[in-house]
């Protein structure tokens, strides 16, 4: 059986609010969410693909700053 996990989280928010997509990325860092983490990257992947240059480049910044902390 194939599953296609971009299509089934993706599925999973597509009617859900700022709020709601919030609650679910701040309970899946929270509870060190292991199972929640492909959910986080392809989140990541969507914003990432949908971003100009100036935002990826804001967004690799901040990943890198981060990684130093």
């Amino acid at each position: 059986m194939n599953i296609d996990i971009r299509k089934s989280i993706i599925n999973n928010f597509k009617d859900s609010n700022t709020e709601e997509i919030k609650e679910a990325i701040d309970g899946i860092i929270s509870d060190h969410d292991e199972i929640g983490l492909p959910g986080l990257g392809v989140l990541f992947e969507l914003n990432w693909q949908n971003s100009n240059e100036e935002l990826k480049q804001t967004i690799l910044k901040n990943i890198e700053n981060n990684l130093k902390k």
